[in-house]
């Protein structure tokens, strides 16, 4: 069966709320990620965190993304996003922000595989799909995407989504197709390439580049 997903709406705080997600469907987004959702504020109840997690009634597919470094937590947001009718559940392993860092979660998780790999199996007792969403690495010495991969999928990750820089670039510089074709070549899952579309070639060439099952804008 095909991959369903061929353009994907990366999540972006503060612009991919719902009116945004149903918008970029009607341009032809097979999958719109939500904004991320902290695990851990949603456990402590945080009123805004919830609203943020505005997914009922929502068209197919619903996809939510949640951050965190504690299973227990990851794990019951999980379970609560798929009650509120969550389709999807994806693990935020890229975001280089470092009020992100400093809570070990996001890109911080690159360099402790053996947690993020607790995270995914936490994430799946919800019983739904959990991706992953991650970066080349931390830095240029530690360009570990194809082993972090494999873990993920061996994790029980049913997709990849993968940005072609490191933390330490951020959003600065080009993004490393290469890092994306290997991470293609290296797992029997969906892998989603991410950095550096800005427009259809773009996408197209991304896809014929690196092998990859979608795109992610």
């Amino acid at each position: 069966m095909a991959f369903p997903f061929r353009i994907c709406a990366a999540p972006m705080a503060g612009i991919s709320n719902r009116a945004f997600r149903e918008i970029v469907r009607e341009f032809g987004a097979d999958l719109a990620y939500g904004e991320m959702i902290s695990a851990r504020a949603l456990g402590y109840g945080n009123r805004r965190t919830w609203e943020l997690m505005d997914i009922e009634g929502e068209q197919s597919p619903r996809l939510v993304q949640i951050s965190g470094s504690e299973a227990h937590f990851v794990a019951a947001a999980a379970e609560a996003a798929a009650m509120l009718g969550a389709q999807y559940i994806d693990l935020n392993m890229g975001c280089p922000a470092p009020k992100v860092a400093r809570n070990n979660e996001g890109c911080m998780l690159m360099r402790q595989p053996e947690l993020a790999a607790k995270l995914v199996s936490a994430a799946r007792s919800a019983g739904l799909p959990v991706s992953c969403k991650f970066r080349a690495g931390w830095d240029d010495t530690s360009r570990n995407a194809v082993d972090f991969a494999r873990r993920m999928a061996a994790a029980g990750a049913s997709f990849l989504a993968v940005h072609g820089r490191t933390r330490q670039q951020f959003y600065s510089g080009k993004a490393d197709w290469s890092v994306i074709r290997a991470v293609k070549q290296a797992v029997d899952i969906p892998v989603v390439g991410n950095g550096d579309i800005f427009s259809a070639a773009d996408a197209l060439s991304m896809l014929e580049e690196t092998g990859c099952d979608g795109v992610m804008v």
